[in-house]
């Protein structure tokens, strides 16, 4: 904060799986008052959380502004031996549980999707985190080659959380040879191209809420890349999705931004795309169902475009699109002193 800065109070606020997070109040230098919120965070992942968050809101900002509160700075500091890495950003009290507006939000995030990166390919100048794993940061022309970097992130970190399971690791061998070669390289064949987009990275109905002062969707946890722009919509498609599973979101959306060719199988992709935040989910939250949904879409992934008899065969009862099945996302909170666990359920 400016050299000067009077703080008022800094209070636990929110929740988070990774991090520390509070509402500071404080008075400036020249008199006003402000509240900042903060997130702090130490260990595994901790600096990319913090400098990854701070350059994803300033990359929206900077295509959207106001679309993500605005960020004021990250750092570092000492604390009991430990490096601690904050993010320090504007303070929004936002309503949780109400689904955004459809058609402005839809809006704002197909002008988001606009951005374009600096040198016209898929990756992000800095690292940001999936869970606490730091995705691989490298430029590709290639969006194929890109979104399996990330994928075979995700099903690293998804198998250090689980443990091994051979099934499921043939399958994923045979969506990253041959899948998705085939389905997203289509994306970039025949004459056909896509432009890099800016995207949240972690675009669901938690990191979305409404300014209680002004009435504006405000988007946050922002976990950016360049990307295909339709990886954003892969969560809307994982069984925790509430508001979004809505077809009526993904229609608005593609009133500014159609699908990409080939438009047949954007379906297919949207499915591709759904593995990596199950995945994710899956590695945050052992046991969990998330791991046997994306291991059933790889299947299915694999029989359409990539048949191996050793397979073992999808399952229509295990899709959440064919049986409609919700499953409420549940949160892993830390309390204030950082010594045990709280599971709950995310508001809805």
């Amino acid at each position: 904060m400016p050299p000067g800065t009077k703080v008022l109070s800094a209070e636990a606020y929110g929740t988070s799986n990774w991090a520390k997070t509070a509402k500071l109040s404080v008075v400036l230098p020249d008199g006003k008052r402000k509240r900042f919120f903060l997130k702090c965070a130490k260990g595994k992942g901790a600096r990319a959380l913090a400098e990854g968050e701070y350059h994803s809101a300033s990359a929206i900002n900077a295509v959207v502004p106001g679309l993500v509160p605005n960020p004021s700075g990250w750092g570092e500091y000492g604390v009991d031996g430990s490096q601690v890495y904050f993010f320090l950003g504007d303070f929004h009290d936002m309503e949780l549980s109400a689904p955004p507006e459809p058609v402005d939000f839809t809006a704002r995030i197909a002008e988001m999707h606009r951005g374009t990166s600096p040198n016209g390919m898929f990756g992000f100048p800095v690292p940001t985190v999936v869970g606490v794993m730091e995705r691989t940061v490298t430029w590709e022309k290639s969006w194929a080659k890109s979104f399996t970097h990330q994928l075979k992130d995700v099903i690293r970190y998804d198998n250090e959380t689980n443990g091994p399971w051979p099934e499921y690791d043939a399958a994923c061998r045979q969506l990253i040879e041959v899948v998705i070669p085939r389905l997203l390289g289509a994306l970039q064949s025949d004459g056909r191209d896509i432009v890099p987009a800016l995207v949240h990275g972690d675009l669901w109905e938690q990191n979305v809420g409404i300014d209680m002062g002004t009435g504006n969707t405000i988007v946050f946890d922002p976990r950016c890349t360049y990307a295909h722009n339709e990886m954003e919509f892969g969560t809307w498609r994982c069984s925790w999705a509430f508001h979004f599973n809505s077809p009526t979101y993904m229609r608005l959306y593609q009133q500014h931004i159609q699908p990409s060719e080939p438009v047949e199988e954007w379906d297919d992709r949207n499915r591709l795309y759904s593995i990596h935040p199950y995945l994710t989910d899956s590695a945050g939250h052992p046991g969990s169902m998330s791991r046997e949904l994306a291991y059933n879409e790889m299947l299915y992934l694999c029989e359409k475009y990539g048949p191996l008899e050793s397979l073992e065969r999808y399952d229509p009862e295990k899709d959440i699109s064919v049986t409609g099945a919700y499953t409420p996302f549940v949160i892993n909170q830390l309390d204030e002193n950082q010594d045990r666990i709280q599971t709950i359920e995310a508001v809805r």
